[in-house]
């Protein structure tokens, strides 16, 4: 009796874990769709093929689901990669709000996204526990291999005014058919000066290529 009064509590905790963990959105097709935090389903090119996902509790703070699509060549070189990420601090964690503070923003579906750029090489270091080492890790299980040098965009909707939930999509491009690497957009670089044109048109095929469309207020 003793034995099956600990068991039980014990079980159910393994049960609440796995449920916590197993990603929560639905993927048809090239569409990923949340019916919550936010209700929206995200559409990418059709070109794009579905690479995995997970879901972790992202530093310990919050809980983090990564969807991803790439575009690849048939060595499954990545040339670009569709990064969708549903995140909310933990309950545990009451006085943590986003401060994304970028003066650029977009619209998508009707919906206001702050907008960041960057350029980024293969072999910079990757932070333990991260969503990006998650990224490396779904693309690297299925074979996918990253290119020298990607050019990103970021966009995140904050979900309220509480600030405590985003959505965000990440969308990066191979750097190669550019002509300049990551060390030659950098400020002092060689190609610096072509940087704001280069990231005006990423943010452009960025929202060309992903379809937002909200499926409830929030």
């Amino acid at each position: 009796m003793l034995t099956r009064i600990f068991a039980a509590p014990l079980l159910l905790s393994i049960a609440l874990l796995a449920q916590t963990s197993a990603p929560d959105r639905t993927v048809q097709g090239n569409s990923v769709i949340s019916s919550h935090d936010p209700a929206v389903r995200i559409t990418v090119p059709k070109e794009a093929r579905y690479a995995g996902a997970e879901r972790f509790v992202l530093y310990g703070i919050a809980d983090c689901e990564i969807e991803v699509f790439v575009e690849a060549d048939a060595a499954k070189n990545v040339v670009r990669l569709y990064w969708i990420q549903f995140e909310g601090y933990l309950p545990s964690k009451p006085d943590l709000h986003h401060a994304y503070d970028s003066p650029h923003h977009a619209d998508l579906g009707g919906w206001d996204f702050y907008v960041d750029t960057w350029v980024r090489g293969r072999d910079e270091t990757i932070k333990p526990g991260s969503d990006r080492e998650a990224i490396e890790r779904i693309l690297k299980s299925k074979g996918y291999k990253m290119p020298e040098g990607m050019m990103y965009v970021r966009l995140v909707h904050l979900l309220d005014a509480e600030k405590r939930k985003e959505l965000m999509i990440i969308y990066g491009e191979d750097l190669s058919g550019t002509g300049a690497t990551v060390a030659s957009l950098k400020e002092g670089g060689a190609n610096f000066s072509r940087w704001p044109s280069l990231q005006q048109g990423l943010i452009e095929r960025a929202k060309e290529k992903i379809a937002v469309q909200p499926l409830e207020h929030h």
